[in-house]
């Protein structure tokens, strides 16, 4: 059983992965992934390079802010870069030989199809943006031109198989514990 969990930037899905870490979970980082490729696979720079521009990598490091404006140019653009990362994602996914896996963009990347159920981690918008703004420390118009770029929440929770509301309030170990999959990995021995 191969289990997914994803929410929008800012929800805290890390939060929630780091609590499944006490029930013995490895989570694959999709996002984590994805940097380390860029920075790492040859292919993936080439086809970069040659996608938005000889400044892509500066002496040998990715130019963050020549991508970051490439792809909020627009759609298309997004979905370029996409078209060379996501796929390396997904197999080194593969190759990883993990069952667990968390990424912000499960349903719009399509590694969702890798996996058999998918948890959304959700907070209500205000404190998503707080969160970020804090976190990123960039302004509310720049965490929102970011969301613009996910899944709208209700969207992403109406596909989901389970929810865990991730409010600041709710206790979040207990709705952990309220989810199958967990508690079969935690009773087949791999626990705390």
């Amino acid at each position: 059983m191969k289990i997914g969990i994803t929410g929008g930037i800012g929800s805290g899905k890390s939060f929630v992965c780091r609590q499944l870490a006490r029930y013995g979970i490895e989570v694959y980082d999709c996002d984590a992934a994805a940097k380390r490729l860029i920075r790492t696979s040859p292919k993936i720079r080439q086809e970069l390079t040659t996608l938005i521009g000889c400044d892509t990598y500066i002496n040998g490091t990715l130019n963050k802010a020549a991508v970051a404006q490439f792809l909020l140019q627009s759609d298309d653009h997004a979905k370029a870069i996409d078209a060379i990362v996501h796929p390396a994602v997904f197999q080194d996914f593969e190759e990883s030989g993990m069952t667990w896996m968390e990424s912000a963009i499960m349903y719009e990347s399509g590694i969702y199809r890798l996996v058999d159920k998918v948890i959304v981690v959700t907070a209500p918008l205000e404190v998503r943006i707080d969160r970020v703004m804090q976190r990123d420390h960039i302004t509310r118009e720049k965490v929102l031109q970011w969301m613009q770029r996910q899944l709208p929440q209700e969207e992403v929770r109406k596909r989901a198989h389970y929810e865990i509301i991730n409010d600041g309030k709710a206790d979040i170990d207990a709705q952990i514990a309220q989810i199958p999959e967990i508690s079969e990995h935690r009773n087949i021995g791999i626990s705390k």
